[in-house]
């Protein structure tokens, strides 16, 4: 309140001040006339005293005087009609003071109610520090957010794509302790937008693997829960990504995210300094610095600092190639055929995959990948073969058998 009536008092007296101008300005004061007669006598007396010196002759003196006295009568007659000089008219000045002040007093006001903060009290930074405390211990749950976001875009599949996932639904539906299948089925839910959906198949995953679990989980779980919310991290999903960051502080979609968090509880200042601090590590051109790039200017100017833009050191070799999926023609197919033969169809691109890694060779995430889809087909026993050649190939590679170990045990050939 005190803040509008200063403002209010500031407009008034610029409006006062103005008003005053316009209407001491009524009067412009004597008539151009009378200056002109004054002019004019002086001349007539300079006239006299030029004759006296001999300056001019007699001849001329009486021509100066008769053109002089001429424009003497003139002036005169002229000053007559002007009594009072020339004047501004009365009305028009007050309506211009009017108009005026309505434009500087409800000019100002109006334009403060638009642009300002009415209502708002000193907003010290201890007051925005305890504020932002206040509203990350009240703000609205995960299942508050889902109900007021947005629904997401329908994106555009291949013909059969969607009659793909809804079969790896139904087999993950039957098989609710199977690991790898949730993986697929959050990974695929996901891909058609179906976010609550991904997430809960990530849950069950999680669930699943009793804790024998990397950072890289729980992050994405938190992802998924953050997409379902239409892009708000909400308390459940913080705990999901302190967990990422315990287990790996370096993981760079969950430091996105956090910054992201921190951005959403107005605390900019912390999530200048963790975006700009994952910007050095880089690497470039991956998903989450391009995130951060594209925000972290507006962050720098909500926290005060005076940005200067931060190259992310170059991404790494190229890592290695993951299973493919399958080609248009194969969705195309698919989508005249009968769930049985749809079923062959999947069988067939897992076995082309089979045949390449028997022939060519392939990385040991695509071998896991390959034993873990032959255990969501069902085909037990020659996933355990696949499996012991894996073992084999990669013998001399902990990493690698560890990978290969975590598969099996998701396709349930290993206790």
């Amino acid at each position: 309140m005190v803040f509008w009536i200063l403002i209010s008092f500031v407009a008034l007296a610029m409006t006062a001040l103005l008003g005053l101008v316009l209407l001491r300005a009524h009067t412009v004061g004597e008539p151009p006339a009378a200056y002109d007669l004054r002019v004019y006598r002086q001349q007539l007396s300079d006239v006299d005293k030029d004759l006296q010196r001999g300056v001019i002759n007699q001849s001329d003196a009486q021509r100066i005087r008769t053109e002089v006295s001429r424009r003497i009568l003139a002036a005169d007659a002229q000053l007559q009609k002007q009594s009072s000089g020339s004047t501004q008219p009365k009305t028009v000045s007050r309506l211009t003071v009017a108009l005026t002040a309505a434009l500087l007093i409800g000019g100002t006001l109006i334009l403060y109610r638009l642009l300002g903060a009415p209502g708002y009290v000193d907003m010290s930074l201890a007051s925005r520090i305890q504020a932002a405390e206040i509203y990350a211990q009240t703000r609205p749950d995960q299942a508050e957010a889902e109900s007021k976001a947005p629904a997401p875009p329908n994106p555009e599949f291949e013909p059969g794509y969607t009659d793909l996932v809804a079969q790896l639904r139904q087999t993950a539906g039957e098989r609710p302790n199977d690991a790898q299948g949730q993986a697929l089925l959050a990974q695929h839910e996901a891909n058609l937008g179906n976010f609550i959906a991904a997430y809960k198949a990530k849950e069950n995953y999680i669930r699943i693997m009793s804790g024998d679990l990397e950072a890289q989980d729980y992050g994405e779980l938190a992802e998924l829960m953050i997409m379902a919310a239409g892009g708000y991290v909400s308390p459940e999903a913080e705990a999901l990504l302190d967990d990422t960051l315990g287990l790996d502080p370096q993981n760079g979609p969950a430091r996105y995210y956090y910054g992201l968090l921190q951005g959403q509880l107005n605390r900019p200042d912390i999530a200048y300094r963790v975006w700009a601090d994952t910007l050095r590590q880089g690497p470039k051109g991956a998903p989450w610095i391009n995130g951060i790039e594209a925000q972290i200017e507006e962050m720098a100017f909500r926290a005060g600092v005076d940005y200067s833009p931060i190259t992310p050191p170059a991404a790494p070799d190229a890592a290695a190639p993951v299973l493919a999926g399958p080609s248009a023609e194969d969705l195309s197919a698919a989508q005249e055929m009968s769930p049985q033969d749809r079923q062959e169809m999947i069988q067939g691109m897992v076995a082309r995959l089979s045949d390449r890694l028997a022939t060519e060779g392939g990385t040991a995430p695509e071998w896991a990948q390959l034993i873990g889809a032959l255990g969501v087909l069902g085909q037990t026993d020659r996933a355990k073969a696949i499996y012991a050649e894996a073992k084999t190939r990669f013998a001399e590679d902990n990493e690698a058998l560890a990978g290969l170990k975590a598969a099996a045990q998701q396709a349930g050939l290993t206790p």
